[in-house]
Order: structure tokens, then sequence, then C-alpha cells
């Protein structure tokens, strides 16, 4: 897949009528997701996917990402201190202290086996983030994953911070987030 060092891939929004013949990263309930839900997701309109390929063949899927809207609200945070600690450090204007604020959560990332170790996921991560930051069609100010504990180093490297502290009642995830002013 990969015989020289870099490669440029291409991302493609599958439509809800396309699906994916072959993808492998390691996680059965990833894999189930591209495979088989993505278009159902699709066509009910609860989740858009997108996938990073090969340039020169379009099946050959390094990795996908899926995305639906969300929100960072004060719902998120153990108390209204906290939320309003949150609202002052991304430095809101005092009229624009909402008790939400827009985002798009990341739902699913995956990266085929086969294309581990060459930055794919960041690739992927990089591209959600210009999506909203060059053409923010709705308004959208923050990106969020209900991240797995493996994966809080990937999300931490590509500039995601904790949102809150442990869930106590999803104790392998945690909600992290990147605020796309960051990009601005």
């Amino acid at each position: 897949m990969f015989q020289t060092g870099v490669i440029v891939p291409k991302f493609l929004k599958l439509k809800s009528s396309e699906t994916v013949k072959a993808f492998d990263c390691g996680d059965a309930d990833l894999n189930d997701f591209i495979l088989n839900q993505s278009a159902p997701f699709a066509k009910s309109l609860l989740a858009t996917s997108y996938v990073c390929v090969n340039p020169q063949d379009a099946s050959d899927v390094y990795a996908f990402c899926s995305l639906a809207n969300d929100k960072v609200a004060i719902t998120d945070f153990p108390g209204r201190t906290e939320f309003n600690r949150f609202r002052k450090n991304q430095g809101f204007p005092q009229a624009k202290r909402f008790k939400c604020y827009p985002a798009v959560k990341i739902c699913r990332l995956g990266v085929d086996v086969s294309a581990r170790k060459k930055h794919v996921g960041s690739m992927v991560v990089d591209y959600i983030k210009s999506l909203f930051s060059m053409d923010n069609k709705t308004g959208c100010r923050f990106l969020t994953v209900d991240a797995y504990l493996a994966a809080i180093p990937f999300y931490q490297k590509n500039g995601f911070d904790f949102l809150n502290h442990v869930d106590e009642c999803n104790p392998h995830t945690r909600l992290m987030y990147f605020d796309l002013m960051d990009i601005k």
C-alpha cells in the first residue's frame, strides 16, 4: 500500500448509497460500522462518513471517520463553576455566554491495519479540522470525541484536551474537545 514513504491520500464523502467493501482496523465494532452501518446512518441523517483513500484506487480505503452534530454544554461539566471557567478560558465575549456551544462529534475513526504508523489518523483529524475551520457552514466552535482510553494519547497529540473528569457511567472513554479557534 505504501511503497513510497509519503502518501497523499484523497478524502471522499460517502453518499448514503455507497458502501465500503473492504476494511480492517482491528476493531470489530469499527469495521462493522464502516462496512455495514454507515449507509443506514447516512440515510437516517444521523452521521456522515468520510473515507481516506488511495488516490489511484478509491476502493483502497486507508481510514474513515464518521461525524455528527454535537454540543459542549453545561451538563458536560460537574458544575456551573467548571463550565464558567471553561467559557472564560475560551475567550467568549460576555454577550455570547450560552448554556451550550456548537460542536461536531467524531463518532468513529478507524485506520486500516495496513496504514498504521503512517500518520493517516492524524491526516484524518487534520481533514476534519479543515472541514469546519475553512468552510464552517453552520457555526461550529468545537470538535468532540468520546475517546477510548487507548486512543487518548493520539487525540492529545492532535491538540485535543479533556472536557471533563472521568465519567463513572462510562469509565472506558473520556470526553475530549478541540477548539477550532486554535486554528484561526
